[in-house]
C-alpha cells in the first residue's frame, strides 16, 4: 500500500515547476526528498497531498485515484505539516490541536481521543504551551504544535486499521537539538507502526541517517531515487548541488566545500 505518483508535471505562471516525476511513499517507510532551492520539492508535496490540482500525471492513495477521494477522506488518510503555517486569528495552542480532530462519531470515542491527545501533548513536549496563544510562541514552539496537530489527525479508532500517511515539509526548522531528536524519534515510531512518511529536508545528514529511501530533485526533475545506502554518493550529490561534497560513512557526515 502506498501513495503513488506517476509522471507528474506541473507548470505555474508559465514556468515549469515539475517534469515527469514518478515516486512512491510506501507504508511503514520514511522517504526523504532533498535538493537545492527551487528544485520543486514543496510543489511535489502539494501535488501529493491534493493541495495542488493543476498538474499532468496521476496520484493514487492505496490504488485509488486522488481525484476520486473527497477532501474529508483525504484528511482521514494523510496529515500534512507545511513549511509555513501562519495563523491569522488569536487561537490558543489547544485550539490548534483540536483542529486535528476528525469526526469519527466524536461522542462515541471522545474519551479515547482525549487520552490520545494528552499522550501527544506529552510526546511533543508542549504541556507548558497548551493554554498560550499560538501567535505568541517562538518559531520552534509553533513547529512542535503543528507537528502535534498532524499526529492527532492520524489518530483512528481501535477497531480500524486504515493506512495513514504523514507529509512533512522541513519539520525540523527552528527546532533546538533536543526537540529535533524528539521529533525524529516520533517520526520513526510512526513509520514502525505502518505509517508512510514523506519528509522534505535540507539537512543531508538527517536525511541520510534516518531515511529508508531518498529522492533527489533539481530544477523540477528527478535526479535519482533509491534506497539510502545506494544514494550515499558524493558524486551524485555534487551533481545535484553543484558544489564539492565529501562523505564520511561511519558515522554518516556530509561536508560541503
Amino acid at each position: 500500500m502506498s501513495i503513488s505518483a506517476e509522471s507528474i508535471s506541473l507548470n505555474l505562471g508559465g514556468k515549469r515547476i515539475l517534469k515527469d516525476i514518478s515516486i512512491d511513499i510506501p507504508s511503514g517507510e520514511i522517504l526523504s526528498i532533498i535538493g537545492p532551492n527551487g528544485a520543486g520539492k514543496t510543489s511535489l508535496l502539494n501535488v501529493l497531498s491534493g493541495n495542488l490540482n493543476s498538474y499532468n500525471g496521476s496520484v493514487s492513495y492505496n490504488n485509488m485515484p486522488l481525484k476520486d477521494i473527497s477532501i474529508q477522506e483525504r484528511a482521514y488518510t494523510r496529515a500534512v505539516m507545511s513549511q509555513f503555517q501562519s495563523i491569522a486569528f488569536d487561537y490558543s495552542v489547544r485550539d490548534i490541536l483540536e483542529m486535528g480532530w476528525l469526526d469519527y462519531n466524536y461522542e462515541k470515542i471522545k474519551k479515547d481521543l482525549q487520552a490520545f491527545q494528552q499522550e501527544i501533548i506529552e510526546e511533543c513536549d508542549i504541556q507548558n504551551l497548551i493554554n498560550q496563544k499560538f501567535n505568541t510562541l517562538s518559531g520552534g514552539e509553533q513547529r512542535r504544535v503543528h507537528f502535534a496537530r498532524a499526529l492527532i489527525q492520524l489518530w483512528q479508532p481501535l477497531d480500524t486499521n486504515d493506512q495513514k500517511y504523514l507529509l512533512l515539509d522541513e519539520p525540523f526548522s527552528n527546532l533546538d537539538l533536543v526537540h529535533k531528536v524528539k521529533m525524529m524519534n516520533s517520526i520513526k515510531k510512526r513509520a514502525s507502526l505502518g505509517t508512510g512518511v514523506l519528509m522534505i529536508l535540507h539537512d543531508l545528514n538527517l536525511a541520510y541517517s534516518f531515511s529508508d529511501k531518498i529522492v533527489i530533485l533539481k530544477n523540477g526533475k528527478l535526479v535519482e531515487k533509491g534506497k539510502t545506502k545506494n544514494m550515499l554518493c558524493a558524486k551524485l550529490l555534487a551533481r545535484a548541488y553543484e558544489t564539492f561534497i565529501s562523505i564520511d560513512d561511519n558515522p554518516i557526515n556530509i561536508r560541503y566545500y
